[in-house]
């Protein structure tokens, strides 16, 4: 039997992580580059921090500014990675937006920008690469960002509780028709992090209190935290895994 601890290597791989230029996707997408992948990150603006962090790892990392809240930067993307690396291995749907209001007041553009950038974007992005896949007749692995409002309703965020519910629905539609091709989609679900996201709720004491104390582990995640499940679901170790979305919350479900 092949070592186990070899089947985690992503070692000669491409991955490219939607997001990436600070919280979650930062910390995936070195996460990805210490387990051995360049990294493709795209962000709607520079990012030299995390092109450090993961040449500090020893690895290459390729930037690509996009506004992912249209469809319309995606064939450039897919285009640039296979120009600088000569192909894809890795997807990373990690870019997202929330916006906060009462659902009795909640506005349409509100809805219309977080459903763009949370799902429709993840979709097309995710049929694009995986159409590369299949061209390369290589396979590969999709890891789709969803959210413990993948579970739960939430208050005040009813787009990105429809657009979180949304993430979980596709990951598995699209694992049942793209395993075929040995492509293999799944999902994270963060619990509570440490993020620009969730700047507001740890800002308000009496909220962020609640949170913490109904919290198992005890405190607020953080990106690394998200490191080991992205680089599990990316790699060989994972290739019987498809269409499921793993928590990563401190216990919180299980409360």
């Amino acid at each position: 039997m092949q070592n186990i601890l070899s089947k985690f290597s992503l070692e000669g791989k491409v991955a490219i992580v939607t997001g990436a230029s600070r919280g979650l996707g930062q910390g995936i997408a070195v996460g990805l580059a210490s387990a051995g992948a360049d990294i493709v990150g795209i962000g709607s603006g520079d990012m030299p921090e995390t092109a450090r962090l993961v040449e500090e790892q020893g690895r290459k990392f390729h930037a690509i500014k996009a506004n992912l809240i249209s469809q319309e930067p995606i064939n450039q993307i897919i285009e640039e990675t296979k120009r600088v690396f000569g192909k894809i291995d890795i997807l990373i749907n990690n870019a997202g937006i929330i916006r906060r209001e009462d659902a009795l007041d909640f506005n349409e553009q509100d809805w219309d920008d977080v459903i763009n950038i949370n799902l429709k974007t993840t979709f097309f992005l995710s049929q694009a690469v995986a159409k590369q896949f299949v061209e390369q007749k290589t396979g590969g692995k999709i890891v789709n960002i969803a959210s413990m409002l993948s579970y739960q309703g939430g208050i005040r965020v009813p787009s990105y509780t429809a657009s979180k519910s949304g993430v979980m629905g596709i990951t598995k539609a699209m694992a049942n028709e793209w395993a075929q091709y040995n492509i293999n989609i799944n999902a994270i679900a963060p619990g509570y992090m440490a993020t620009d996201n969730t700047a507001q709720l740890r800002a308000d004491s009496e909220r962020n209190k609640s949170i913490e104390d109904r919290i198992p582990a005890g405190r607020w995640g953080s990106p690394e935290d998200l490191a080991g499940a992205a680089v599990y679901l990316a790699s060989d170790a994972a290739s019987y895994v498809n269409g499921f979305t793993l928590a990563v919350d401190g216990g919180w479900l299980a409360r």
